[in-house]
């Protein structure tokens, strides 16, 4: 089976590994401040460091949810929120790794400490020390990349969504026998009164 009649399904796994690695790292630690005054180290959750981590996270879970029954148009719109939420996050995550950590960590070292400031947070860290949790969202963030490129470029040969999606499903020929409960409902879903 190629990548393009897999498409669907390898679109939404993507989707929904990427969105919870987001979602378990934003919980972890991503950063250790190790204290100059030799007081105990300051954990830095994922949250914290990357505010917007577990709301895109969470999107990113939504629309893989969403993804595996969206029509033709929609595909393409989830492809590309889903492109632009991984370039965002990958940027951003790379920012806290390659810059300066300091404004990551400033909220929970304030919050611990209770000194705000650029200043004073230099003066209470001694070192910033990031965890292997970055680095596994990184590769969150390219595995929703490549999700987002494999649905960009497959979409159209998806097969269409089942029949139990659409609101518009023609209706089954009418019945010449005795309805019972459940082909009465079954009309009613469609529009029709069973009752006629």
């Amino acid at each position: 089976m190629s990548i393009a009649q897999r498409g669907r399904s390898l679109s939404v796994t993507g989707f929904l590994l990427a969105g919870a690695i987001g979602i378990i790292s934003s919980t972890q630690t991503w950063f250790t401040v190790q204290r100059a005054d030799a007081g105990e180290d300051i954990l830095v959750p994922g949250a914290s460091a990357l505010v917007l981590l577990a709301p895109l996270s969470l999107a990113v879970l939504a629309l893989g949810a969403a993804l595996a029954i969206a029509g033709r148009v929609v595909r393409v719109v989830f492809g590309v929120l889903a492109a632009a939420a991984a370039l965002f996050l990958g940027w951003s995550t790379l920012q806290l790794l390659l810059g300066d950590a300091y404004g990551a960590v400033a909220a929970t070292v304030t919050e611990t400490t209770g000194l705000a400031g650029s200043g004073a947070v230099h003066e209470v860290a001694a070192s910033i020390v990031p965890s292997a949790w970055p680095f596994l969202a990184l590769v969150g963030w390219a595995i929703l990349l490549v999700a987002a490129v494999v649905v960009l470029t497959t979409w159209r040969r998806w097969k269409a969504g089942g029949r139990r999606y659409r609101t518009d499903a023609p209706s089954d020929a009418p019945h010449d026998g005795p309805v019972d409960a459940v082909d009465s409902w079954d009309e009613l879903s469609r529009g029709s009164d069973p009752t006629r």
